[in-house]
């Protein structure tokens, strides 16, 4: 059996055990709610610390806390896509590309890191740092 350098106690030989340069980061990020999302959540802005760098480990963290990933994903393609929009336009400026299916959000829906949208940056896998400010946006929207 080995000892924990962390706590001191003495684990099983059959247990998980973490390579010792592979201790889990924590990050804090300033998380900001709108429109459906802020009325689950219950606030407009709290700061949340997660284990992890990454959104994707940012969003299950929160999604485990906060029950609003249906608010904000999307599962497939018809429900990250809204009907009607306008054809693009043939050449497109900059870079335009989407999170693969599973990664999206949902029509109207967005997440953003420091102001630019996930999908602008490197979708779920974008790297985030103490401090930095997430935006989790679903507008309220009442229509036809």
């Amino acid at each position: 059996m080995e000892t924990d350098a962390r706590t001191g106690e003495r684990g099983s030989e059959d247990a998980l055990e973490r390579p010792a340069d592979a201790e889990t980061t924590e990050t804090t990020v300033e998380v900001r709610c709108t429109g459906h999302v802020r009325t689950a959540v219950g606030e407009p802005k709290l700061e949340f610390t997660f284990e992890g760098t990454t959104l994707r480990a940012f969003l299950d963290a929160f999604f485990a806390q906060y029950d609003v990933r249906d608010l904000l994903i999307a599962e497939t393609e018809d429900e990250a896509t809204a009907s009607g929009w306008a054809d693009a336009p043939a050449d497109q400026p900059g870079k335009w590309e989407k999170n693969p299916e599973g990664e999206q959000t949902r029509t109207y829906a967005r997440v953003a890191v420091n102001g630019q949208f996930n999908e602008h940056l490197d979708g779920l896998d974008t790297e985030l740092s103490d401090g930095d400010r997430v935006a989790l946006m679903y507008p309220f929207i009442f229509c036809c």
